[in-house]
């Protein structure tokens, strides 16, 4: 949500002056204030149009992992559901079978051991799903602490460095240390060993990342499941793990079925996933899973009466449409298991040509192919000096593209990348064209005497 923040920069409000052309009542309209009166509706909507063509085409947006194209008939649905509340569940009963029967997909899906009886709900998106999964492990901890006449006052929760930046609002809003295992090298995310040494008594869980937003990478989950066995074997240490599959839950299913990442691991807790990226539904909706009753404490579900019905919540949000549920529903109906095996693997194909040719146009290296994730990074051979990654995303952007540079958290700060998301409707032939533009601007930026954009102002942050 935007801040109003002395940090903000802003250029004073000014009028908006409409056109004559309009056919409206008024000439000026004030920017942030309520104007006096009203005007025509279609007045209305071509002022707000016509100011939102400076956004840039979704469909050309690289930076993204959120869904921009989905078929006519979804985009129908949605339009049609879009005034349903979806907490309402006694109103809207279908709504709230059809979100029900999503939680008991993705928990077959995930091959959770009790999945006649799945637990989980849906959210405004995997950060949301995130912090849901972080309280149970918290207060599942706290119990566990209590319990046996311990002190449960500092409890501490391990991940990457390379995690999204919801895991940071969760330890700062619910006052859990954060242990972030740093980069390395060339490793650019999670290491099983490093994150087994933070941890302690104290530890909630271990996040373990399936698709690094930086990279595309898959995180070692099952590896990370077998070293905390075995510091429980050792110590008596108990630490459990959450699954942040925000993109990588809706693709590894389908394209890597016999990596075991997901409840097939005894260890893992819950897992979160983004429907609005992978899912390919529109933005926002998530969802969270756990693998049983025990994992999720009874006492952070709350049971409301509320409008004719005795039904049980968990969420930090309440009303929400129910709009993308039902087209998440409509994906799941209408591609099935194979249909989205051909979706993400499609996009994996797209991904993987792309990065090959990049790599063969001479100044770039790969940092990752786009084999896990349909997602991948690369950065500038070490001999060229005259150019920046952040030159390279300004001269695609003049013809559309967006192609976020950025620079790597601690122990890589030294490293600037370029980043490629790889969606549904980003096709083969989208792909030759962003490679014709690439090939379009690289003379022109060779022949730079030196650096224009060195990165200090770069606007994309993780």
């Amino acid at each position: 949500m935007p801040l109003n923040h002395p940090r903000t920069r802003r250029r004073a409000p000014r009028d908006l002056v409409v056109p004559p052309i309009l056919g409206a009542d008024v000439e000026r309209v004030p920017r942030d204030e309520l104007p006096a009166g009203g005007m025509a509706p279609d007045v209305a909507y071509q002022i707000i149009h016509d100011e939102l063509m400076l956004d840039g085409n979704a469909r050309l947006n690289l930076a993204t992992f959120v869904t921009t194209w989905m078929e006519p008939q979804a985009d129908r649905l949605m339009a049609e559901t879009f005034d349903k509340n979806m907490i309402d569940k006694d109103e809207y009963p279908q709504t709230a079978e059809l979100e029900l029967r999503c939680v008991n997909m993705l928990s077959r899906l995930w091959h959770a051991p009790a999945a006649e009886q799945a637990v989980g709900c849906s959210t405004t998106g995997s950060s949301e799903g995130c912090m849901l999964g972080g309280l149970a492990l918290k207060r599942r901890w706290q119990k566990r602490r209590r319990a046996a006449g311990l002190p449960a006052d500092r409890p501490n929760m391990v991940m990457g460095v390379n995690a999204q930046i919801c895991w940071d609002k969760f330890m700062n809003y619910w006052d859990v240390e954060a242990r972030l295992v740093p980069m390395d090298g060339d490793r650019y995310h999670l290491s099983p060993e490093e994150a087994v040494r933070l941890c302690d008594d104290n530890t909630i869980g271990v996040v373990v990342i399936l698709g690094s937003t930086y990279d595309g990478s898959y995180e070692p989950v099952a590896e990370t499941c077998r070293l905390l066995d075995e510091l429980q074997q050792r110590t008596g240490v108990d630490v459990p793990v959450h699954v942040d599959g925000a993109s990588g839950a809706m693709v590894a299913p389908f394209l890597d079925p016999d990596l075991e990442w997901d409840f097939r691991l005894p260890r893992v807790a819950s897992i979160s996933t983004s429907g609005h990226k992978y899912g390919l539904v529109y933005p926002g909706v998530g969802w969270v899973v756990w693998r049983d009753t025990e994992a999720l404490p009874e006492e952070l579900v709350f049971w409301v009466n509320y409008l004719g019905d005795d039904m049980p919540t968990f969420a930090l949000n309440f009303s929400r449409p129910g709009s993308q549920i039902v087209t998440q529903y409509y994906n799941f109906l209408r591609l099935g298991f194979d249909g989205y095996v051909k979706v993400q693997g499609y996009s994996r194909d797209v991904a993987t040509y792309l990065s090959d040719h990049i790599a063969q146009l001479g100044p770039f290296e790969l940092l990752t192919r786009g084999d896990e994730l349909p997602v991948f990074a690369f950065t500038l051979a070490p001999d060229v000096k005259n150019f920046t990654v952040f030159d390279v995303a300004d001269a695609l952007r003049e013809r559309g593209w967006l192609v976020p540079a950025y620079t790597f958290p601690r122990n890589r700060q030294d490293l600037a990348a370029l980043r490629i998301v790889v969606r549904r409707g980003f096709t083969h032939d989208v792909a030759d064209l962003l490679l014709a533009d690439f090939e379009r601007q690289l003379p022109r930026l060779r022949k730079q005497a030196a650096p224009v954009n060195d990165g200090a102002a770069a606007s994309f942050h993780h």
